[in-house]
């Protein structure tokens, strides 16, 4: 736990440094050209800057043990910091659409500058290198606001691009190819938003995993040869990590050892699939049927 939160911190670091830089460079020759597409790009790193703060602040919280206050632990802060992530690219997305749009009614007035190819060109290099490192490191780690950042980072790929392509527009003399180049940028800064907040509303909402990763679940419960069956079975998010519920219908001639080994057993089982946070277990008698069934056939036998 100790190696992961400080690979975490390390990207976190990572991701605020390399966008603090490239605000730096795109919005400092932005303001000078008077480059839409470039001030718009250095925009949407602002938010992305906001957004690694987020996440360097509230998602290292996941990785605190349980306490009193939080019981079951503090998952739900990794997709809690991607969600804000995602709500603040739809909001910055929207304002951009709106710049590019007055721009292209009212006219550009931007002029062409070498600068601006190099500073994004400069953009485009610096982030690639923050989009690999927080990618392969997340190939460990697996958390959300790592991937919703990583995401975040290919999207600047994208509208560094398209703002690329905007300013070698004026170069060959069609100004207007900035504004446009701006409002492509925010449709995709808006897009990748509303894909982050969906998916970590899911996790918010206790919202149940894929259907693959349940029966990836009910098959390690089946492989035990003490397991007859199961049933009321439930999987849940709780954040980013999944928490199961079941009952096991088991031997009725086992003793309360034997049947409390099992259960440890069922739930340290269930726990190594690497998406499982936390594991409840209920063993009933196999042949009974369900445990209301089981009560009522208990109830008439006393």
């Amino acid at each position: 736990m100790a190696g992961s939160r400080v690979a975490f911190l390390k990207v976190s670091w990572a991701n605020v440094l390399l966008n603090a830089l490239k605000i730096g460079v795109e919005g400092t020759l932005g303001l000078l050209t008077g480059s839409l597409a470039l001030t718009a790009d250095a925009a949407h790193s602002v938010a992305d800057l906001l957004a690694s703060g987020v996440v360097l602040i509230w998602g290292r919280s996941a990785f605190d043990d349980a306490d009193d206050s939080h019981p079951h632990g503090h998952n739900r802060f990794e997709p809690l910091s991607a969600l804000f992530v995602g709500g603040v690219l739809v909001l910055l997305g929207l304002k951009l659409l709106y710049d590019a749009g007055h721009s292209i009614l009212t006219g550009v007035s931007v002029e062409f500058s070498i600068w601006l190819v190099l500073g994004l060109l400069f953009a485009l290099g610096d982030m690639y290198l923050c989009y690999w490192y927080t990618q392969y490191k997340n190939q460990e780690l697996q958390l959300p606001s790592l991937r919703a950042l990583a995401a975040d980072s290919l999207n600047d790929l994208y509208t560094t691009g398209a703002a690329l392509i905007g300013v070698l527009g004026m170069a060959v003399g069609y100004p207007i190819f900035d504004p446009v180049a701006g409002g492509i940028v925010s449709l995709l800064v808006i897009h990748q938003g509303v894909d982050i907040s969906r998916e970590n509303i899911q996790y918010l909402a206790d919202a149940a995993p894929p259907e693959s990763e349940q029966e990836k679940i009910k098959e390690r419960i089946r492989e035990h040869s003490a397991v007859h069956g199961i049933h009321d079975f439930v999987t849940f998010y709780s954040g980013h990590m999944i928490e199961v519920e079941f009952h096991a219908e088991v031997d009725q001639e086992l003793s309360v050892v034997e049947a409390h080994d099992l259960e440890s057993d069922l739930r340290q089982r269930v726990r190594e699939v690497e998406s499982v946070s936390d594991v409840h277990v209920h063993l009933d008698p196999a042949g009974l049927g369900e445990w209301k069934d089981a009560d009522e056939t208990t109830t008439s036998s006393a």
